[in-house]
């Protein structure tokens, strides 16, 4: 049998058992969730048993979905001729002849050029022009393991994954297309790095940093907001400005912040999840004959506005012997607070000769009216070069709405019931619809309001299930109950015993916690030595009562819940009565062996919590924020808390040229957050705020009463220009909009 007879009969045999798997998965995912909720003790039995029955079937199932998948590869590695084979060479060919029509996708696909700059605004089809020329790579023979496909977000590299291997194409699936820290924590995990260097690939989380900040912070750094700062610094490789080389800090006080920073690191055997692209970029140029520099003859770059100054220079080090793409669009460019150089894209031309140089700019996505306002509302930026999207000839005309109300209440309960009304009646079905908040208490309200009318929403925003302040003991329950499962699977877990230590105390217990770890440093001993010793007597800190008893709570703990599995462990840690605690428990009804124990249960927490991934094909309304909407389109976009003070939010510590810096970049969030309507676009404003909310939101309050601070729209909307539609009142909003 020929190789090529032999890849397709196994492609073959991998479809068919792909889809006895994804049966005997939703299978189980409904048993799971019938056991999560039953009560009777027989039928619970009886669901167990079928369980196990299941298990085995679906891990017989994959046991041998991998072995085809190492015969696939193996006949990849083996035999040239696969790599320009279509499975369906008729259907590729057909798309690829389908967009060549137009000339400047023909342009972006067909070119052989080393360099190639595609300047994309949104909806004008960047992604499936990059696909098409992926496809046309592979079908003029290039090997798909030697394409690499970057993009900025989780989500947008899922889409990659899924459009690519949508394409039939023979060893597609080979193509490393995900995000560049993705494949820089792959990069570093494979070689020896980390392991020459002492590093632990333990990254922290968002609320663990908080303790990471609390104990390194001094006057020096500018105090904790310019802790934050200086770590966003560290993150892109000390290279805030384009001028400044990445690699070591040369600003004094930050070489002081590097060392005690890194210091930090490496006693608690951690990582940041930005520390992975400075780290590859230094292998990378310290290793010039190292195998990975010459692993792609071709690289693809999706969104390369957001990328910061380090990871450009990294794409370009991997792309020194080879072809380089990058598409992206400066006036998407969202992420400044990690350094993001959008001029990266426009200076292309400077930093290599020769390139070619297309354009993008006909929308296939949203109305017109959509197009023209979000024309008008980018110009008013002064540091961009002078482009508009432009509808193309079918667009529709679209219907935009610009409402107030008087509270966030009012602004929930009025959005919410406009949603219902086109959901019923058949407009638009609830997953064609992405709500978006400047703040979470803004979405939070919106989604409590469509779950009381049975409208079905999930709110998408960074580590929502751990929000809290560690500081206060009541109101980190759920970071506590995660720190705990985290020392039940690793008690030497540093960092998440120094959470541990720390929770409830407004210093987070910072001083006692670095003569812990002084003493252990001066000592040569490990934090469990340590912790033995400040229990038994033997050493002692100064005024160290609470931080004993914590350690003693720690012990009493772990040694009630170490042989709990399954769902006992879960209602140890995660209470049903606990309204905190209801995702944890979702997440794990998931898990498919419901004898999971505590690392099965925390890795699935860690999945879904740290590294979500933005679902797409959804059947419930979206919430999210602003910057988590790049990438998503939907018929019906509302964008809620359209307010000064948080759409634009600008901080008064700013010299005049950092707030139009800050200004113009939030100008650009709100351009693509108008840019992802398909249909229907809501602009939504409130005219007051409770002060306390407005001080947790920081949003500044100049006038209002005792008890409430009022707000004003948000000038971009006066920036929209003539088509915009006059503002109108929640009451007005609903009547018209209910009588069509």
């Amino acid at each position: 049998m020929s190789a090529e007879d032999q890849y397709k009969r196994l492609q073959k045999d991998k479809k068919s058992l792909e889809d006895e798997w994804n049966t005997y998965h939703e299978k189980i995912s409904f048993m799971r969730k019938a056991l999560a909720i039953e009560t009777d003790v027989t039928t619970k039995f009886k669901l167990e048993t079928q369980l196990k029955e299941e298990d085995k079937k679906i891990k017989e199932i994959t046991e041998s979905l991998e072995s085809i998948e190492k015969q696939l590869k193996l006949l990849l590695s083996q035999s040239k001729e696969l790599h320009p084979i279509f499975l369906e060479n008729k259907q590729i060919n057909y798309e690829l002849e389908n967009s060549i029509k137009f000339n400047l996708f023909k342009n972006i696909i067909q070119t052989n050029h080393s360099r190639l700059r595609v300047l994309a605004g949104p909806g004008t089809g960047k992604t499936f022009s990059l696909i098409r020329r992926v496809a046309r790579l592979i079908q003029d023979g290039i090997c798909p393991s030697r394409i690499l496909v970057c993009t900025f977000t989780r989500t947008a590299a899922n889409d990659l994954k899924n459009e690519i291997y949508k394409l039939g194409v023979q060893g597609a699936d080979t193509v490393y297309a995900g995000t560049l820290h993705g494949f820089c924590f792959s990069l570093l995990s494979k070689s020896i790095v980390l392991k020459l260097t002492g590093r632990v690939p333990r990254t922290l989380l968002k609320f663990e940093e908080k303790f990471l900040l609390e104990d390194i912070q001094n006057a020096n750094f500018g105090g904790l907001r310019g802790c934050q700062k200086r770590l966003q610094a560290f993150n892109a490789a000390w290279a805030r400005l384009y001028t400044e080389d990445p690699g070591w800090p040369t600003d004094s006080i930050d070489r002081e912040f590097h060392q005690i920073l890194k210091d930090w690191l490496y006693f608690h055997k951690a990582m940041l999840v930005g520390e992975v692209v400075p780290e590859t970029l230094r292998y990378l140029r310290d290793n010039p004959a190292s195998d990975e520099r010459r692993a792609f003859d071709h690289i693809l770059v999706d969104e390369y506005q957001d990328l910061n100054h380090a990871e450009q220079v990294l794409i370009e080090l991997l792309a020194e012997a080879g072809t380089l793409t990058i598409i992206g669009d400066e006036d998407q460019s969202i992420y400044s607070f990690k350094y993001a150089y959008p001029e990266g894209i426009t200076t292309f031309g400077n930093r290599h000769s020769n390139i070619q140089d297309e354009r993008l700019q006909d929308c296939h996505r949203c109305p017109r009216i959509v197009i023209d306002m979000a024309n008008y509302l980018i110009s008013q930026n002064k540091n961009r070069m002078p482009r508009k999207i432009i509808p193309v000839n079918n667009s529709i005309a679209g219907e935009v709405y610009v409402v107030q109300w008087g509270s966030i209440e009012q602004e929930a309960e009025g959005i919410a019931r406009f949603i219902n009304k086109k959901v019923t009646n058949g407009d638009i079905k609830p997953g064609r619809i992405l709500v978006l908040a400047p703040r979470r208490q803004f979405g939070y309200a919106i989604r409590d309001a469509l779950t009381n009318i049975n409208i079905q929403a999930y709110s998408f925003f960074s580590e929502e299930e751990l929000d809290g302040n560690p500081k206060n003991i009541l109101e980190c329950q759920a970071q506590q109950a995660f720190t705990l499962l985290t020392l039940l699977t690793n008690p030497e877990d540093y960092v998440a015993l120094r959470c541990w230590c720390g929770f409830g105390n407004n210093s987070l217990r910072k001083n006692i916690w670095n003569q812990f770890r002084i003493y252990c440093q001066q000592n040569s001993i490990s934090l469990k030595e340590a912790q033995a010793q400040l229990l038994s007597g033997t050493f002692r800190i100064p005024r160290s009562e609470d931080f004993i008893n914590r350690l003693k709570e720690l012990e009493t703990k772990l040694a009630s819940l170490k042989n709990l599995r399954g769902l006992d462990l879960v209602d140890a840690l995660f209470p049903g009565s606990e309204e905190w605690a209801e995702p944890f428990r979702s997440i794990a009804s998931s898990i498919e062996d419901t004898d999971f124990d505590a690392c099965k249960l925390r890795e699935a927490l860690w999945i879904k919590v740290a590294q979500p991934e933005l679902p797409v094909d959804v059947d419930y309304v979206r919430i999210m924020s602003l910057h988590k909407s790049k990438g998503l389109t939907a018929d019906l976009v509302v964008v809620i808390g359209c307010i000064e003070g948080l759409i634009p939010c600008i901080s008064d510590n700013l010299s005049e040229h950092e707030k139009n810096i800050s200004l113009e970049e939030q100008r650009r969030l709100f351009y693509v957050a108008t840019t992802r309507s398909k249909r229907i676009l809501v602009f939504s404003s409130v005219t007051q705020l409770p002060r306390k909310d407005a001080h947790k939101m920081r949003v500044p309050v100049i006038t209002g009463n005792n008890t409430h601070a009022n707000t004003i729209a948000s000038q971009f909307l006066a920036e929209t220009g003539p088509l915009k539609p006059n503002p109108v009142s929640g009451e007005n909003f609903l009547r018209i909009t209910e009588s069509i």
